[in-house]
């Protein structure tokens, strides 16, 4: 059907084959086909920043995440964030390439005299730098590396109980996630996850040892947690390793914090329902 029949008379012959929405279409099928050729990478939220060192006092870069970029998508019931595109978990440690310190970045540039005196004389002596330093974006392995190496820096100049424990909370959630991409098509790859897993759980339990310690020991806020933050986060864990006495404690002093934020406790208030009905089911 012509739509425009009549038009003839005004000389506009070539009208009829025309389509009302066909321009519309077309630009929609266009911004369309624009949007899925749009594929974000992980190094466009990175940056290199420059670092020097608190113990060898050499200049290095490191990569660091571009905050204003970067969009907080959830967080785990444990609170482990997740971002769009990106985690940027792998990216809070700061290592030195040529001498070994490593640290939380908000903890590198923060070391005592005698501190330094350990580290050169536990870590750097015996370092050597390797090619881990130079990738273009941290892998899960590498990540993993740079943790266990803040670990052994933390223990070496003695270190706070949070510090140490806030590291090993990282690496359980890495190890997590790096279990998280390994296949297990055949035996060897299946014994391989689970014993990653297995070493995850491990650094989970240290962790919630270690921030019970620290909960005793320092003042807050802790690893930039404040007290609800810690409690919850230490209910939560409690709650995994079902020592559900002590996750209602400390869900508890969430609840009735008046500085908990209206989210924290609604979580810590699901949580303790999800307790509750353990323990019925368990009463049957």
């Amino acid at each position: 059907m012509n739509l425009f029949s009549g038009l003839e008379k005004f000389g506009l012959k070539s009208v009829a084959s025309m389509q009302v929405f066909e321009e519309e279409q077309k630009e929609k099928k266009e911004m369309d086909t624009a949007k899925k050729e749009t594929v974000h990478t992980e190094e466009e939220f990175l940056f290199d920043k420059k670092m020097a060192c608190s113990v060898c006092d050499k200049e290095f870069k490191t990569k660091r995440v571009k905050n204003g970029r970067v969009r907080m998508l959830k967080s785990d019931p444990d609170l482990r964030p997740r971002f769009q595109f990106i985690d940027t978990l792998k990216y809070g440690i700061t290592s030195c390439p040529f001498c070994g310190y490593t640290a939380i970045n908000r903890n590198f540039e923060h070391l005592a005299p005698v501190q330094r005196k350990l580290v050169k004389e536990q870590i750097s002596s015996q370092f050597k730098p390797t090619i881990l330093y130079d990738e273009a974006t941290i892998s899960y392995d590498t990540a993993i590396d740079r943790y266990k190496l803040s670990l052994v820096n933390a223990i070496v100049k003695k270190g706070k109980a949070s510090e140490k424990s806030y590291i090993c909370l990282n690496l359980a959630w890495l190890l997590r996630e790096k279990a998280a991409t390994m296949p297990e098509s055949v035996p060897g790859e299946k014994a391989a996850k689970a014993e990653c897993l297995k070493e995850g759980e491990t650094f989970y339990e240290q962790a919630y040892e270690g921030f019970m310690k620290a909960i005793s020991q320092e003042m807050f806020p802790m690893c930039g947690m404040e007290e609800s933050t810690v409690d919850y986060l230490l209910a939560y864990m409690a709650f995994h390793f079902k020592k559900y006495d002590i996750s209602a404690k400390f869900l508890t002093s969430v609840v009735t914090s008046p500085s908990a934020s209206r989210r924290a406790k609604d979580m810590a208030l699901d949580l303790r329902n999800e307790i509750r009905a353990i323990l019925a089911k368990q009463k049957q």
